[in-house]
């Protein structure tokens, strides 16, 4: 067992680590699975899951506002960062499903973004590859190329 000044140190200590950046509750597990004993970072784990300073649903929702606001990905690329957050593959195609349409506009706009960016350089075809290739949907590919 731990003492309550044991708890509070190594709970300080992965707290700091969390608001610093938002984590999903896998990479709090993999940061700190050798340094504190199992039990006491279960119980510092539930309690600020408890506080909810973890929340693997809101971390969902704000790492694709974040990629959604910065990057240019794929539906299937964005899966795959969360997915190697450590976050459940079910949670993942969850969010997926209810923001669908949402999502699909994004893809389409991400592409041509690209499209954009690569016309000068490549043939169509080549960026139709180079989309595939990155797990943009053939049919988005198509509506962006369209609306290009």
């Amino acid at each position: 067992m731990y003492t309550v000044e044991e708890f509070d140190k190594e709970k300080t200590k992965v707290l700091k680590y969390v608001l610093y950046k938002k984590r999903s509750e896998s990479e709090i597990r993999k940061k700190f699975e050798k340094e504190i004993e199992e039990n006491l970072l279960e119980d510092i784990i539930d309690y600020l899951k408890e506080a909810n300073y973890i929340n693997d649903e809101e971390y969902i929702i704000k790492t694709i506002n974040n990629f959604i606001a910065l990057k240019n990905l794929s539906i299937r690329e964005i899966e795959y960062k969360l997915y190697s957050k450590g976050i459940k593959k079910q949670d993942v195609e969850d969010y997926i499903y209810e923001n669908k349409e949402e999502l699909n506009k994004y893809e389409i706009k991400s592409a041509q973004n690209i499209i954009n960016k690569k016309i000068t350089s490549l043939e169509i075809e080549e960026i139709k590859q180079y989309l595939m290739k990155k797990g943009y949907k053939k049919e988005n590919i198509e509506t962006a190329i369209q609306d290009n």
